[in-house]
């Protein structure tokens, strides 16, 4: 996965009044609050799942595993109900891979239809998201699911679509193929994808200029203005890499580029939260596209782009989530482990468990506005990868 560098218009970015997520005890001393890890059950049966989103209802999409792992579907996790299997689009495999922001029981993912890509093409799908299950060569594409129904959203011509966010206007984002024949692309990609709002009434959807000359490119967030981040590059593989040169963003008919950490590849943004703000992951001077040295992010219209480092003896690190008070979640490498980010400092979450051990949180996905937290975790009494949330308390 991944997720930019001259103003080519300027974009009317809106900032919001934040709202205040408790980061430290209530007491009024200055250590950081403990958080509560709860597991989210597995209802295929495997020993793989993830929590990917949570919004401020307190419900957690994301995607599990049946048992040998081979096949992963959408996950919908609600209070006091039995986890939802969200299905799939006739193939084997879905997922809710990004952060989602609606409150309205309506989601948005990707998943296999039961038809085979007549080009060989292995997609966005299965290189960052369904790489953990048996491949199948399956066209995906973008769903919206609402009251149990999955249904597919329409690409531009091409075979593949990818849909990553959603907010409460009902508008969804991401990328899918149009018909040309990208000569930018590495084999066996070959078609070529641009950003897509999908949305809000049925069978509308708009397609975002890549910036520049750039002939790709793809939206990963939206926030409740309307506001879409993404990457604009070349076709390359259809992830990462070359595919994102640069860092976008896309507001009422503009589009800006923002600035990166200094690399030339890996730029992207993953998440934006109501103020404008964003989080996700740059490259550093140095890199190649096959060769990331990538750190989280957080930019703001007045602090532009800050680097917020890694994790004591990582290298590379991932912004994941932000909510609306800057609280920002995701992974640090090569520890494996989750971090938040508030305050200027970047924390270990498992240095925020308190005496339970029992869980090695190693993936921060997603935050929400009370400061709950949801992504994985290794088990360490059996050793299965397992979606959890963990709550400040």
């Amino acid at each position: 996965m991944t997720r930019a560098i001259v103003l080519c218009t300027t974009a009317a970015i809106m900032i919001g009044t934040a709202t205040t997520v408790p980061a430290f005890a209530k007491d009024g001393a200055t250590r950081p609050v403990t958080y509560k890890v709860t597991a989210l059950p597995n209802p295929l049966g495997g020993t793989y799942a993830q929590g990917t989103s949570i919004n401020d209802k307190g419900q957690i999409a994301g995607f599990a595993t049946y048992p040998g792992n081979a096949i992963m579907h959408a996950i919908l996790w609600q209070k006091r109900q039995s986890p939802t299997d969200m299905g799939t689009l006739g193939g084997p495999n879905s997922a809710i891979a990004w952060p989602n922001r609606n409150t309205r029981g309506v989601f948005a993912g990707i998943a296999e239809t039961a038809q085979q890509n007549p080009l060989g093409e292995p997609w966005s799908c299965a290189l960052a998201v369904f790489n953990t299950v048996s491949p199948t060569g399956d066209i995906c594409l973008g769903f919206r699911w609402q009251n149990g129904t999955m249904t597919a959203l329409p690409t531009l011509g091409g075979y593949d679509g990818f849909a990553t966010g959603i907010n409460n206007r009902g508008q969804i984002v991401g990328w899918a193929e149009n018909s040309y024949h990208d000569p930018s692309c590495i084999a066996p990609q070959v078609l070529q994808f641009e950003a897509v709002v999908w949305g809000p009434e049925p069978n509308e959807f708009q397609q975002l200029p890549p910036y520049g000359t750039d002939p790709d490119g793809a939206a990963t967030a939206i926030n409740s203005r309307g506001q879409v981040v993404g990457i604009s590059g070349q076709c390359a593989n259809a992830i990462g890499g070359a595919s994102a040169l640069h860092m976008v963003l896309w507001y009422k008919n503009t589009i800006a580029s923002l600035p990166t950490l200094g690399g030339q590849y890996w730029n992207t943004p993953m998440d934006i939260d109501d103020n404008g703000d964003v989080t996700g992951f740059s490259d550093l001077p140095g890199d190649s596209a096959s060769s990331p040295n990538f750190h989280a992010f957080l930019w703001t219209k007045n602090g532009g782009t800050i680097d917020l480092g890694t994790l004591p003896g990582d290298s590379v690190s991932e912004g994941l989530g932000i909510n609306n008070s800057d609280q920002i979640v995701g992974v640090s490498y090569p520890s494996g482990h989750a971090f938040i980010w508030q305050n200027g400092t970047m924390t270990d979450l498992n240095n925020l468990l308190g005496n339970d051990r029992r869980y090695v949180l190693t993936d921060g996905q997603d935050i929400n506005d009370r400061g709950a937290i949801t992504g994985e975790a290794e088990d360490t009494t059996n050793g299965a990868i397992i979606g959890v949330v963990a709550t400040p308390h």
